[in-house]
């Protein structure tokens, strides 16, 4: 055990998670909503939309649906909303039969291991452990068979892959308190920031692949927000992840929209406004004003206007509009100034039950 858990590590972790998510006096920004505004408003209508929504894969649960029901928990838990987490769970336990769970993918890829981090939330909730054991099962498998330098074999350096392994490995952290889950998802981030991220502390899609996507370095700023929420103080990749966090968000102040916005492309002023990346800049910058990690009169007024900004993107039927569809990469500007527009997707609606429940808690 680290020097930093020597304590019995399931209080150990409780310990850590009510330091690091002990708020910051009371933000002014985000204080006062008109009523459309809401973050318990908007929260509420996106969550239990998602509730009765059917599966967007047919065949196999993947990483938006995860995304957005893993939101849709925080959300609930956040508003104290226990109608809602029982709605939630109601739709996850059918996957615990031999039915059901033909939608769980097995496959070792980051995509579909991801699912792993739903059932250990549900842990957090409820200290079920058939939600633990099965979500263990995951985390533990994205790391069978390491590389010689510690990383994951599915370590692909693609930048969504900095929300996928993290979350993953944070959240059986969380649930367990064993270190052995930090250290993983903090080794990686590391190596996928000193591989990736840019002088103007943006990140392109991949290294063969030059271009500032907006859902992809997104991924990016969401992952390395869900691991400096629950990376011990004294861990000793802490000050290089939140080097690269600030360095982030920095560049994002700057090439945010007078609208609030970021765009498909983050540099592009011909790119049009996109909503998944912007739901997941304003849950990053939320979550840094609240828990001190950035300078409240610099950043607080860009978050504010980055959560107006994308509520205006909530239609009358709790859909979030313009989104970028699924996005490979591509050596090619056009690829990705011309991808296609989409309204309700997963990508989007997970985002935003993110930044409500960060403004929550």
């Amino acid at each position: 055990m680290h020097s930093y858990l020597k304590i019995c590590p399931i209080a150990a972790a409780a310990t850590i998670a009510l330091a690091i998510n002990a708020q910051t006096a009371t933000q002014q920004d985000f204080v006062t909503w008109a009523g459309n505004l809401s973050p318990a408003a908007i929260g509420k209508r996106v969550a239990e939309h998602f509730v009765v929504s059917p599966h967007q894969n047919p065949e196999r649960i993947i990483y938006p649906e995860v995304c957005a029901w893993y939101g849709a928990l925080t959300f609930a838990q956040a508003s104290g909303d226990k109608d809602l987490t029982a709605q939630l769970i109601k739709r996850f336990d059918p996957l615990l039969t031999a039915e059901g769970s033909r939608l769980i993918h097995r496959e070792a890829h980051v995509d579909y291991l991801v699912f792993g981090a739903l059932p250990l939330e549900l842990y957090l909730e409820t200290k079920e452990q058939k939600y633990l054991d099965l979500g263990k099962q995951f985390a533990d498998e994205e790391w069978e068979n390491a590389r010689p330098d510690g990383l994951s074999t599915e370590t692909r350096f693609w930048i969504d892959d900095m929300y996928m392994i993290t979350i993953l490995q944070v959240q059986a952290y969380r649930a367990t308190g064993d270190a052995k889950y930090i250290d993983r998802a903090a080794l990686e981030m590391a190596a996928y920031l000193d591989r990736l991220q840019q002088p103007t502390g943006l990140f392109f899609h991949a290294p063969d692949v030059p271009f500032y996507w907006g859902r992809g370095d997104g991924w990016v700023a969401a992952g390395m927000t869900e691991l400096l929420r629950s990376l011990p103080p004294q861990h000793p990749k802490r000050d290089r992840i939140l080097a690269g966090y600030r360095k982030m968000m920095a560049a994002l102040r700057q090439f945010q929209a007078d609208d609030g916005t970021w765009r498909q492309l983050i540099d592009r002023p011909e790119a049009w406004p996109e909503t998944s990346g912007t739901g997941m800049f304003a849950f990053a910058m939320i979550s840094g004003v609240k828990n001190g990690w950035l300078d409240e009169k610099s950043y607080g007024p860009a978050a504010r206007k980055a959560w107006i900004a994308l509520s205006g993107y909530v239609d009358q039927n709790a859909d979030v509009t313009s989104v970028c569809e699924g996005t490979n990469k591509k050596n090619d500007l056009e690829y990705y100034l011309l991808r296609t527009r989409r309204t309700g997707d997963f990508h989007g609606q997970a985002p935003v039950l993110w930044a409500a429940s960060a403004l929550l808690r």
